[in-house]
């Protein structure tokens, strides 16, 4: 999950998704001031401490791989996504339990994903420290949190239409503890609001749920599409990454059934 956070475009709750954990992540998060909140902290604590290492260790790697090879980075992302499906269909019974306005659903998700602004940021790294600055970077966690947590929708991504996704990754690879904790807490704040509705209505409406969910997937196929790759070799090695891709989304769900 950490890793695809740092990934415009792939969403960190389609890969919580595809590890068979997406369920137990929110109900943990709800449940963390329950009377089992112990039991909800030994599941996140190990979680988040993955998370962290991955973004904070992997995040040059990433970078480095989205400014030299993006299009073979994408292709895999895109395998890992459309991996996903057979494993959310099965999960939320659309055979039999889907309708037409399930369907209906699941086409507005689509079209919401591909619906989305244009990415705004610049790359330029925001070095001034006033409090407007620290209130938008406040802002942007708690709405990119929101996105975290929701399969198809990437946190990066809605950094990078904030402009302040290369701020944010600059922080974590300069250890700038300023930023981490605004942008930390914004994030923390924000994944408990938007915890407790996505509980409440995978409680009470979860084949609705699950079809909007199935739409924002397949939408964010189209968001980080990358185009068709140009010559034999950029193709051969995009093929090969997005077959790696579905094959370790296909591991992973096999692992689950």
């Amino acid at each position: 999950m950490g890793v695809s956070d740092i990934v415009p475009g792939v969403s960190g709750g389609t890969i919580a998704v595809l590890l068979g954990i997406y369920d137990d992540l929110i109900a943990a998060i709800n449940g963390l001031f329950s009377k089992e909140w112990k039991r909800q902290l030994g599941f996140l604590i190990p979680l988040g401490v993955g998370a962290g290492l991955a973004l904070y260790t992997l995040s040059h790697l990433m970078e480095w791989l989205l400014k030299t090879y993006p299009i073979p980075t994408f292709f895999a992302f895109i395998g890992l996504i459309i991996g996903v499906l057979p494993f959310l269909l099965k999960e939320s019974e659309a055979k039999t339990n889907f309708k037409l306005g399930h369907y209906l659903l699941l086409i507005i998700g689509v079209i919401a994903l591909i619906l989305l602004p244009e990415a705004q940021d610049t790359g330029e790294i925001i070095r001034e420290r006033t409090l407007g600055v620290y209130i938008t970077l406040f802002i942007s966690g708690f709405l990119a949190s929101a996105a975290m947590i929701l399969p198809g929708i990437s946190g990066s991504f809605i950094l990078l239409i904030l402009g302040v996704y290369y701020t944010v990754i600059n922080g974590l690879k300069e250890l700038d503890f300023s930023i981490i904790l605004i942008v930390g807490l914004g994030v923390l704040i924000g994944i408990m609001t938007m915890s407790k509705i996505i509980h409440y209505f995978l409680t009470h409406y979860r084949s609705a749920t699950f079809a909007l969910i199935i739409g924002l997937v397949v939408g964010s196929v189209f968001v980080i599409f990358p185009g068709i790759p140009v010559g034999m070799t950029m193709w051969l090695v995009s093929m090969l990454t997005f077959i790696s891709g579905l094959l370790i989304a296909y591991l992973l769900g096999k692992v689950e059934y």
